[in-house]
């Protein structure tokens, strides 16, 4: 059987000027980078915003086992099947993080038959956005400390930067760490840390900016620190906006890439879902809504941390309202749900994949609080059993929502034209009546508490010392408007991975609140969850190799 990177290399690419032209880009909206890839240029992205935009659709899943669960890949599949059935498609996807890529996931674009082109390309380097926002929000990091170490005109607290420093790997090394150490000539010793990039809120503003002026008055929002008489310092204080978006010029337009199907895919931006709101850039995502008939695109993990910050922040923030939801579930992450040994989940056990099916009942019943019409995608693996298949069948049946089987890691979009089809209906049905969870007027503590309770079914909520001190803080200073974005595992709907299924009643615990002023919303970060996440035993990056002819194996 051929894995994922073998049929990447095997695929025909096409010229990128013959992927947008398809997708009715002309050649001179292109900046291309190489043959198979090309940035959007920005004067065009305005010209796009006077079309009707067409359907968009969201593609989520339930709680995931550690590998995943196949969401990028059925987000691609059902885009090109949208196309195959004749209904014009546009994929909106997010840039993979180097973390998962050498850590424990691998790459992010999806799988089998059902890829973005240039794989390796896109998995690594790409056109290089990541690097501008690690080194745009390092840039700032050096002007605070530059400018303490020059006098401190604003009278900054040391004690009160919030300001830490990102990289994009997993390393557990750098969440802790001691700055300017030895001499005078280097500045002040102080504690801080590292983040990794898709936590940073750089990485937040360059997705949920509308444009470059935007971008730059977001930037000039972002609070580094407070003075000692408990002032908020913002970058805009440092003077720091105006390097930092011509650092980001770049890499806030859109990228456009192929899937194996020619379908066109713009692949922009990566904010992690677990740490950070999970969801490509409203620019890529408002372009490909006024290309296609629809967009479809995706949120990371499971519906309770993906899809609820797409629908409650970044859908309010950008005006967006989704046509249809669709669920990807596995068997196996139903199974390990149900309580089955990981190790095990491939195996048939319709006792841990009955136990498991509130799992994804929940999930189904939120995104249906939303207001969206729901179906399921039952992403088939190696040794699923028909009996398995229709018990989910079954039970999706019984909530009113149909849960369709799709091929399309191993047939490409063919795998999943009955898929494209219901959601097709159910988009042109019309009966969507999308509304966000909360009401921006509630408290800070209301809206967390809406969500542990609405969406996570938790009892309720602790929060510690700090975080209580902090959230009447950011209320006091004015930011009490502001929109949650929840920091938890997403292997849970708790804070505690191990609590499978359909947890209620848990004690929701938010043990630290961080202020994304420039992003525009305020980061709930609840039990054990890293915001610089550490490599597993066995990293991906050990079987990652160069051939002697100069070809990468053992990326997936």
């Amino acid at each position: 059987m051929s894995t994922d990177i073998e049929i990447a290399q095997a695929a025909v690419m096409r010229p990128i000027a013959e992927v947008a032209a398809r997708a009715g880009i002309p050649a001179d909206a292109l900046e291309p980078h190489g043959k198979h890839l090309a940035k959007l240029d920005m004067a065009y992205l305005e010209q796009l915003r006077a079309r009707p935009p067409g359907k968009l659709v969201l593609v989520t899943a339930i709680n995931p086992t550690p590998p995943g669960e196949g969401k990028t890949t059925t987000t691609i599949g059902l885009g090109d099947a949208l196309n195959r059935i004749g209904r014009k498609a546009v994929i909106a996807l997010r840039e993979p993080s180097l973390g998962p890529v050498f850590g424990r996931k691998g790459g992010a674009t999806g799988g089998g038959y059902a890829q973005v082109l240039p794989m390796e390309a896109i998995n690594l380097h790409f056109t290089g956005d990541f690097h501008a926002i690690t080194t745009a929000h390092n840039l700032l990091s050096a002007l605070l400390d530059n400018h303490l170490y020059w006098g401190n005109a604003l009278d900054i607290d040391p004690r009160g930067i919030v300001w830490r420093r990102v990289l994009d790997v997993n390393d557990r090394a750098l969440r802790q760490v001691a700055t300017s150490l030895g001499d005078g000539a280097n500045g002040a010793p102080r504690e801080t840390g590292f983040d990794i990039t898709v936590a940073s809120e750089v990485m937040a503003i360059l997705c949920l900016a509308s444009d470059l002026a935007d971008l730059e008055r977001r930037l000039a929002s972002i609070v580094v620190a407070r003075t000692r008489a408990g002032k908020p310092v913002t970058a805009g204080d440092l003077e720091a906006p105006g390097a930092m978006a011509a650092l980001l010029k770049e890499a806030i337009q859109p990228n456009l890439a192929q899937s194996i199907e020619g379908t066109a895919v713009l692949v922009h931006g990566g904010p992690f879902a677990n740490i950070a709101h999970g969801c490509n850039s409203v620019l890529a995502t408002r372009a490909a809504l006024a290309l296609g008939e629809f967009a479809v695109t995706e949120a990371g993990f499971g519906a309770d941390l993906g899809a609820e910050k797409f629908l409650d922040i970044k859908c309010r923030a950008a005006g967006l309202e989704p046509s249809a939801a669709v669920v990807v579930a596995t068997l196996r992450a139903l199974k390990y749900q149900g309580g089955a040994d990981g190790k095990r989940v491939s195996e048939p056990d319709l006792a841990a994949l009955s136990q498991g099916l509130a799992n994804l009942g929940r999930h189904i019943e939120n995104l249906q609080g939303f207001g969206l019409p729901v179906a399921v995608a039952i992403n088939r693996f190696i040794g699923d059993t028909e009996a398995e298949h229709e018990a989910v069948r079954d039970y999706c049946g019984r909530l009113g929502v149909e849960a369709i089987v799709c091929t399309h890691w191993a047939d490409g979009g063919v795998g999943a034209e009955a898929l494209a089809r219901h959601v097709a209906d159910l988009a042109d049905a019309g009966t969507a009546r999308f509304a966000p969870l909360y009401p921006l007027d509630l408290s800070l503590t209301q809206k967390i508490e809406a969500v542990a309770k609405r969406i996570y079914r938790a009892g309720g909520v602790s929060y510690s010392a700090r975080a209580a001190r902090d959230l009447k803080r950011f209320e006091a200073e004015g930011w009490g408007g502001l929109p949650v974005c929840m920091a938890k595992t997403p292997y849970s709907f708790s804070a505690d991975e191990s609590l499978r299924g359909a947890p209620e009643g848990f004690i929701l615990p938010v043990r630290e609140v961080r202020l994304s002023a420039g992003a525009g919303f305020v980061v709930a970060i609840c039990g054990e969850v890293m915001t610089m996440p550490g490599l597993p035993r066995i990293p991906a990056a050990s079987r990652i190799r160069l051939a002697p002819d100069g070809r990468i194996e053992g990326l997936s």
